[in-house]
C-alpha cells in the first residue's frame, strides 16, 4: 500500500508538468458530459413541467380508449351523469368539475417566426376551483360568454400576440387577451384559456366536451368515483388520476429525448475513450525512465497500475465537473417551447440540472476514465526494464 500511495502520489504531481496533454483529456470528457447533462435536462424539465401543479384528489375523465384530449369526446348527458357521480368534492355552485374542450390554434414563435401548436382549452365555471393553483398574475379573468381568453405565463412568454390588450383570430371569432395566469410551472402554463361555451361554436363543436376535470372528496375517494361510473352502462369512460395522466403524456417525449442523448453521449464518450487513452499512452512513454527505475528499485506492478489508473480518473473527474458544472451554468432554468408528441401542441418548459443529473456525469466520466485509463496502465505495468529504458 506505502508502494502504491507513493508512486501515484508522485504521478499526480507530475500533472503539471504535462499540462498540454492532459487539457485534451480534460476538455474532452467535459465536452461529453456537458451534452450529456443537457440532453438529459431537457427531458427532466419537461417531464417535471408536466408533472408539476397536478393533485392526487383531481382526477381526470376521457372516452374510453382515448389516448388523450385530441381523440376523446364527450356529450353533454355523460357530463351531467359524471357531475352526479358519488366521491366528488362540491362548494356553494355545485360538484367541483369542469367540462372541458381541447383546440389546438396557431400562433408564431417569438424566437424562430414561425408557426406552432398552441394548445387552446375551453374550461367550465369551476375550472379555477378544480385546479387551485391557478393564479392570475397580469390582467383579470375572462368573463363567461364573451370571446376572451387568458394566457398562460409560459405561453405569453414563447409566443406571439399574447400580451394583455391584444386581439387575435381564431375559428370563427377575434378573441380579446385579457390576463396571463400561473399554474405552478405546470403544463397548463402553456395554454390558452377561454369559457368553454363560447369556443364550442367557434369551432362547430355543438354541445360536446372531450374531457372532464374533477376534484375528488379525497385522494382516496377514486375507487368509489370510478366504480360508480364503470357500472354505469350508460357511460364508456377512463378515470385517471390527474397526475397519471400528465406523466402518460410525457412519457414519450422523454423518453425519446433520452434515448437520443444517451446515443449522443456513448458516441462521444468513445471519441473522448480515444483522446485520453492517447493521453495516458503519452504519459507512459514521458515517464518510462521513472517507471524503469522505479521497478528496478522493487516497486511492484501494481503500485504503477494504480498510478496511471488515478491519474486517468482524475483527469476525467475534472473534465466531468467542468461539464456538468457548465452544463448548470447554460441550461438549468432555460425555457423553451417543443411538440408533445401525445397531444400534438406546443409545451413551454426549462431545462432542469438536476442532483441526479450531474452525479450520472460524473459516473460517465469516470468510466471514461477507467477505461481509457486501463490498457495504459497496464503497458507501463508490463514492459520489461530493458525495454524502457532502451525506449529513452
Amino acid at each position: 500500500m506505502k508502494q502504491v500511495i507513493a508512486v501515484t502520489t508522485q504521478s499526480l504531481q507530475a500533472i503539471p508538468q504535462r499540462w498540454s496533454t492532459s487539457i485534451v483529456t480534460i476538455v474532452g470528457v467535459a465536452g461529453v458530459v456537458a451534452v450529456f447533462v443537457a440532453m438529459l435536462s431537457m427531458a427532466t424539465g419537461f417531464k417535471k413541467t408536466m408533472e408539476n401543479g397536478v393533485d392526487d384528489a383531481n382526477v381526470v375523465i376521457l372516452r374510453d380508449g382515448s389516448s388523450s384530449e385530441l381523440d376523446s369526446g364527450l356529450s353533454n348527458e355523460q357530463v351531467n351523469l359524471i357531475e352526479q357521480a358519488p366521491g366528488l368534492a362540491s362548494n356553494g355552485e355545485g360538484p367541483l368539475s369542469s367540462a372541458e374542450l381541447y383546440v389546438v390554434v396557431d400562433l408564431k414563435k417569438k424566437s424562430t417566426g414561425t408557426d406552432a401548436n398552441v394548445p387552446m382549452r375551453g374550461v367550465g365555471p369551476q375550472a379555477m376551483a378544480v385546479r387551485d393553483n391557478i393564479e392570475i398574475i397580469d390582467g383579470r379573468m375572462f368573463e363567461p360568454g364573451k370571446a376572451e381568453l387568458i394566457a398562460g405565463r409560459g405561453a405569453a412568454s414563447q409566443f406571439q400576440g399574447l400580451a394583455v390588450g391584444s386581439v387575435l383570430r381564431f375559428g370563427q371569432s377575434e378573441w380579446t387577451v385579457v390576463g396571463h395566469f400561473s399554474a405552478n410551472g405546470g403544463a397548463a402554463e402553456s395554454e390558452l384559456w377561454t369559457d368553454v361555451k363560447v369556443l364550442q361554436p367557434a369551432y362547430r363543436r355543438g354541445n360536446s366536451f372531450q374531457s372532464v376535470y374533477a376534484r375528488l372528496s379525497s385522494a382516496d375517494a377514486l375507487t368509489e368515483f370510478s366504480d360508480a361510473l364503470s357500472t354505469d352502462p350508460r357511460l364508456s369512460v377512463e378515470v385517471m388520476r390527474e397526475r397519471d395522466y400528465y406523466t402518460g403524456q410525457s412519457q414519450a417525449l422523454s423518453g425519446f429525448i433520452t434515448g437520443i442523448g444517451y446515443t449522443i453521449a456513448i458516441l462521444m464518450a468513445l471519441g473522448a475513450i480515444f483522446g485520453t487513452v492517447n493521453t495516458m499512452y503519452s504519459a507512459v512513454s514521458e515517464r518510462s525512465r521513472e517507471i524503469a527505475t522505479l521497478k528496478a528499485l522493487g516497486f511492484g506492478g501494481l503500485s504503477i497500475v494504480v498510478s496511471v489508473l488515478v491519474e486517468a480518473l482524475v483527469l476525467a473527474i475534472i473534465g466531468g465537473a467542468l461539464g456538468g458544472g457548465l452544463a448548470w451554468l447554460i441550461f438549468n432554468g432555460f425555457t423553451v417551447s417543443t411538440l408533445n408528441f401525445s397531444g400534438f401542441s406546443q409545451v413551454v418548459f426549462a431545462f432542469a440540472v438536476t442532483p441526479g443529473l450531474l452525479i450520472q456525469g460524473i459516473v460517465m466520466a469516470v468510466t471514461i476514465g477507467l477505461l481509457a485509463g486501463f490498457f495504459p496502465a497496464v503497458r507501463a505495468a508490463s514492459k520489461p526494464v530493458s525495454a524502457a529504458l532502451r525506449d529513452l
